[in-house]
């Protein structure tokens, strides 16, 4: 059987900058295992599946992401990828496509200008002590941070954009938090704020470009900031920028994809 696959550079509009991700359309589901041998054959941070609902009246398909180790309940750098990979190589008749998730319902438009605008949830986070292994891991890291329960992600605001670029953190000590990643963020110098994401304990020492991660960074710096309405930037090697927007339960993530490669992938 042959699969058609795509990869395409998210969050950016330059090829070799954003986060790479991996799209498969599917027309029925594979097994788990599959899909897991899928995305660690890929070996990039996310590959996003995708099947049509015909038979549903709220979503257009259903969408699951894999890392190279684990499946993740949300991933905002893959959807985006897909969903330009349904505007665009499948002619989709629609200016905005639904997805159902492990997330809930998520949906993705066209805006006005070409860019791409998710609906993603507004995820709540708690204060807590920072566990021993964030300390340890990252000079400068606060005592305090946030712990976002539905995306198993550690939060922590450090001093300025400066600490955050300058940032290397010990990537074995970090991965012994398992599953859960982490998140460092500061007030912007050139933008409302910067941020970079760790997750070794799900096979990604360091994520590029992260979509996911800003449905807990908007509703925390739109507190700070006084608005609603914040342009970002993850700060890794290759950057990216996003445009976000706090609505209430929902916060509005925009950014624009490249098309880097498209193939088939042949299964027995």
């Amino acid at each position: 059987m042959r699969y058609p696959i795509y990869q395409l550079d998210a969050f950016t509009d330059q090829l070799f900058g954003g986060n790479p991700a991996a799209v498969m359309p599917l027309k029925e589901p594979l097994s788990d295992q599959t899909l897991l041998a899928l995305a660690a054959e890929n070996n990039l941070s996310e590959t996003a599946f995708f099947t049509p609902l015909p038979d549903s009246e709220d979503a257009d398909f259903n969408i699951r992401w894999f890392t190279p180790d684990i499946e993740v309940p949300l991933c905002g750098h893959a959807t985006l990828a897909t969903a330009w990979v349904i505007f665009n190589l499948l002619e989709w008749p629609k200016d905005s496509v639904r997805f159902q998730s492990k997330s809930g319902l998520l949906g993705v438009r066209k805006g006005d200008d070409g860019w791409l605008i998710m609906d993603f949830p507004n995820l709540p986070f708690e204060a807590r002590p920072t566990p021993p292994a964030i300390l340890n891991a990252i000079d400068g890291a606060p005592e305090s941070s946030f712990f976002v329960p539905n995306d198993t992600n550690y939060m922590i605001v450090m001093a300025d954009e400066a600490a955050i670029k300058a940032a290397e953190p010990d990537i074995r000590t970090l991965k012994t938090l398992g599953n859960q990643g982490l998140i460092i963020t500061a007030q912007g110098q050139d933008c409302d704020f910067v941020s970079r994401y760790f997750a070794p304990g799900a096979g990604i020492d360091e994520d590029p470009v992260t979509g996911s991660i800003h449905s807990v960074l908007v509703p925390y710096w739109a507190e700070k900031l006084g608005k609603t309405r914040l342009d970002a930037r993850q700060v890794s090697r290759r950057g990216g920028i996003l445009r976000c927007e706090l609505k209430g339960d929902r916060v509005a993530i925009a950014g624009q994809a490249v098309l880097y490669m498209e193939g088939s992938v042949i299964l027995p």
